[in-house]
C-alpha cells in the first residue's frame, strides 16, 4: 500500500515519528507521501524524505488557507523544493471557500501560480477543493494544457462533482472518511462510478481517522490518525467496489507509483 497523503510534519508526530514510521512498515505500507501545505511544512516534508530516503516522499505547495501569504519569495522557495527528486508533486493547492482563511482572489492567484510550477517541473498536482467547485473546475479547465496529472485528495463530494473531475482526467484520493457510517454514506454509495485506475488511498494523518473500534483501541495517541490505519480505508473501499481487498491494494498501489513516479523495487 502507498499512503499518498500524510501530514507527518505535523507537531503531533514530533516526539515519536520513528515509531510511527515503523508501525507503517509493519502494516505493509510501502511508501508514504508527506503533504506540504505551506513553505514551512513543505520544507519539513522534504527534510523528512532525506531522513527516510526511498520510503518517504513529499509534496511542496501552498494550501488555499495560506494563499494570502503567497508572494515572489515563497514562489522562489517552491522552485527550490520542486527541483528535488523526492518532491513528487506540487501542492497541496486549490481552493477552499468554506472558511476563506485567505481571500478567494488570492486563492485563485496562488492556485494558478502553482499549476504553472507543476507544468514547469513536470510534476503532478496534489489538489484541495472545498465549497469552491465552480471556480476550481473553471481554473483547471482553462489550464488543462498546463498540467499532465492531478489528483483531488480527500474527496468527499457529490456524484456530479466526481463525474466532472473524472471527465477532466483527474484522479481521486480516498481517506478514512469513507469508513464513517454517517458522513461517508454518500461517498460509499457512489464511489463505484470511479474507474479503479483513477483511485488512490490516503490517511491524511493525523486527521480523518477511520471510524472503527479496533482502530480507536490501537491508536498510540488519542484521536491521532497514523499511516498504519490505511488498510481500513482499503477494506471499506474494496467493499464499495465489490472487489477483493488484495486487488484494491494492488491497483491503488500501482496507480500511486505510476502517478508519482515512485519505484517500489528500489
Amino acid at each position: 500500500m502507498i499512503d499518498i497523503g500524510a501530514n507527518l510534519s505535523n507537531k503531533s508526530f514530533k516526539d515519536d515519528l520513528p515509531q510511527v514510521i515503523q508501525r507503517a512498515k509493519d502494516a505493509n505500507i510501502q511508501a508514504i507521501i508527506v503533504t506540504g501545505t505551506s513553505i514551512e511544512s513543505s520544507d519539513a516534508a522534504q527534510r523528512l524524505c532525506n531522513q527516510y530516503p526511498e520510503y518517504l516522499f513529499a509534496t511542496a505547495g501552498i494550501h488555499p488557507h495560506e494563499a494570502d501569504n503567497y508572494n515572489q519569495e515563497i514562489e522562489q522557495q517552491l522552485h527550490s523544493l520542486l527541483s528535488q527528486s523526492c518532491v513528487v508533486a506540487a501542492g497541496e493547492t486549490g481552493l477552499d471557500y468554506n472558511r476563506n482563511f485567505s481571500t478567494p482572489a488570492n486563492q485563485r492567484q496562488a492556485f494558478e501560480a502553482q499549476i504553472a510550477l507543476a507544468s514547469q517541473y513536470k510534476k503532478p498536482l496534489f489538489l484541495h477543493e472545498r465549497d469552491a467547485f465552480d471556480d476550481f473546475y473553471s481554473i483547471l479547465s482553462q489550464h488543462k494544457a498546463g498540467y499532465t496529472k492531478a489528483i483531488v485528495h480527500c474527496f468527499t463530494g457529490s456524484k456530479d462533482t466526481l463525474r466532472a473531475y473524472l471527465d477532466l482526467g483527474l484522479s481521486i484520493g480516498i481517506t478514512g472518511w469513507i469508513c464513517d457510517k454517517k458522513r461517508g454514506a454518500n461517498l460509499r454509495e457512489m464511489i463505484n462510478y470511479a474507474p479503479l485506475d483513477r483511485l488512490m488511498i490516503e490517511t491524511d494523518a493525523p486527521y480523518l481517522t477511520p471510524h472503527n473500534k479496533s482502530v480507536k483501541e490501537q491508536l498510540s495517541k488519542k484521536h491521532r490518525n497514523e499511516p498504519w490505519t490505511l488498510s481500513y480505508t482499503a477494506n471499506t473501499l474494496a467493499e464499495c467496489l465489490a472487489i477483493d481487498t488484495d486487488k484494491l491494494i494492488a491497483a491503488t498501489s500501482k496507480n500511486a507509483a505510476d502517478f508519482f513516479s515512485i519505484d517500489l523495487n528500489k
